[in-house]
């Protein structure tokens, strides 16, 4: 496999790319993938085995199973930053090992707790996020691993970027296998 195949197996949309101004129509369209995404999700995983689940979407990469765990801990993480940085000035977040955590125990046991836990963090993320004004999305954050300082509406617009991100591993892993 060459790289070039490997990056596009890691990054099947592209990276995250922020637009210069974010509109409150794009804070729409990331809102609404954000809603979204857990019936989306839950349909796509819906029938799949165990033997399906335990299959590896690239390379050394992680298993369908994982990425689902991993969607349920990372977004759970990101609906914490946008509650710190609303309730502190500039916070310094919490920075985690995902590969670490997503060699834990846990990321092997069946996918229906993660589901109904994205189901849960999205639609209080998604509540609360349209309670925010623009001014508000302005907050910013300090992420430790990169000393960047993050404004509020540029971290909604990476997680919805996170949700294609992951939900296209898993889509495109169904299609090569034939799956679906």
């Amino acid at each position: 496999m060459t790289d070039q195949q490997l990056e596009k197996l890691k990054y099947p949309i592209g990276k995250f790319e922020c637009p210069s101004t974010i509109t409150q129509a794009t804070i729409d369209a990331w809102l609404s993938i954000l809603k979204h995404l857990p019936n989306r999700l839950e349909q796509l995983v819906a029938n799949l085995s165990d033997k399906q689940l335990d299959t590896v979407y690239r390379p050394n990469g992680w298993t369908i199973r994982q990425v689902i765990h991993h969607i349920a801990d990372s977004h759970h993480h990101s609906y914490i930053r946008f509650k710190w940085a609303m309730t502190e000035d500039n916070p310094v977040i919490k920075a985690y090992n995902e590969n670490t955590w997503a060699a834990q125990h846990d990321y092997n046991q069946p996918i229906e707790l993660s589901l109904l836990h994205i189901k849960v963090v999205h639609a209080k993320l998604v509540y609360y996020l349209k309670g925010l004004t623009i001014q508000q999305l302005q907050r910013t954050f300090i992420h430790p691993e990169t000393n960047e300082t993050v404004t509020l509406d540029k971290n909604l617009g990476n997680y919805a970027w996170h949700s294609n991100h992951h939900y296209a591993h898993i889509e495109n892993t169904l299609k090569l296998e034939g799956w679906i």
